[in-house]
């Protein structure tokens, strides 16, 4: 179980692990932050007059009482300095400051690789996505992506019917509150084969900023990114731009068939550097 005051600074929006580690070892502990004078935190840098009223506004007590209620609930809080802490993710300069896991964790996520697209995928994407995550099962590699309806149920799916398979969900929600609801059943599976993790609160419902925001997630937990058919304004351009900036490989499915519409980010992709991979999802030469 992670520091109380830490969790407590990492769930103040704006603030990132970087940020509260420099105050760490400026005042020596989590709970001397919370206990420095408003003068004393501006003077740090990245804590500006928003994030020093959020940190002297801090219950100590309630988050100790929901940090509590959460591991009751069968969550675990890893914080960004922990040894369980994904290193791929850690090296991240957005890393989230603090994890909320449930499922059978710590797993290997070294060769990881992440499977994103469209909600609303065609007949042949679908078929591309359930190809490409059965690949990855095969050959040993985790799949990552992030429990929506379409590409990325479909990447789940696969893989939880594989013994011993390994997928992790990031969740734009709260672990208390699975979104989509649909996908609770999944989820469940995805436990018993990996993990669901968030960086909200776990009782947080879902939203757009923290939809867009897991997708960097996604992205640095992985060592590539795969996009299964997206339009133009689709989520999963969201984790290709977040996955080049991180510096991770990303690739696509040249499957235009089905609907033309959802295709459109594959274009975008394409413009962008992205690369397909083999016509042979089997061929895992590209990782």
């Amino acid at each position: 179980m992670s520091d109380a005051a830490w969790v407590a600074l990492s769930l103040i929006r704006g603030i990132g692990g970087r940020t509260i580690s420099a105050l760490v070892d400026v005042f020596g502990s989590p709970e001397a932050v919370l206990n420095a004078t408003p003068r004393q935190l501006q003077a740090i840098k990245g804590v500006g007059p928003a994030i020093c009223a959020a940190i002297k506004a801090i219950n100590l007590a309630a988050t100790l009482e929901d940090l509590l209620r959460w591991q009751a609930a069968g969550i675990s809080v890893i914080a960004w300095d922990d040894v369980e802490y994904p290193p791929a993710l850690r090296n991240l300069h957005d890393a989230p400051p603090t994890l909320f896991i449930k499922g059978n964790w710590p797993v290997n996520l070294s060769r990881a690789v992440a499977i994103v697209g469209t909600r609303t995928p065609s007949p042949d994407a679908l078929k591309s996505a359930q190809d490409v995550s059965h690949a990855c099962i095969q050959a040993g590699v985790p799949v990552v992506s992030g429990l929506a309806l379409g590409i990325d149920t479909a990447a789940h799916k696969e893989a939880v019917i594989v013994p011993d398979a390994v997928t992790v969900a990031v969740l734009g929600s709260g672990l208390l509150t699975i979104y989509p609801p649909e996908n609770r059943e999944l989820a469940a599976a995805v436990m018993r084969h990996g993990a669901l993790i968030c960086e909200v609160r776990p009782d947080s419902r879902v939203s757009t900023t923290g939809l867009v925001a897991r997708n960097r997630i996604i992205s640095g937990l992985s060592q590539a990114l795969v996009v299964v058919q997206t339009d133009a304004d689709g989520g999963a351009l969201h984790a290709a731009r977040f996955a080049k900036a991180q510096g991770r490989p990303v690739y696509f499915v040249d499957n235009p068939l089905g609907n033309p519409a959802a295709q459109r980010g594959i274009d975008i992709l394409r413009a962008e550097g992205a690369k397909p991979i083999p016509m042979n999802v089997n061929d895992l030469s590209w990782l």
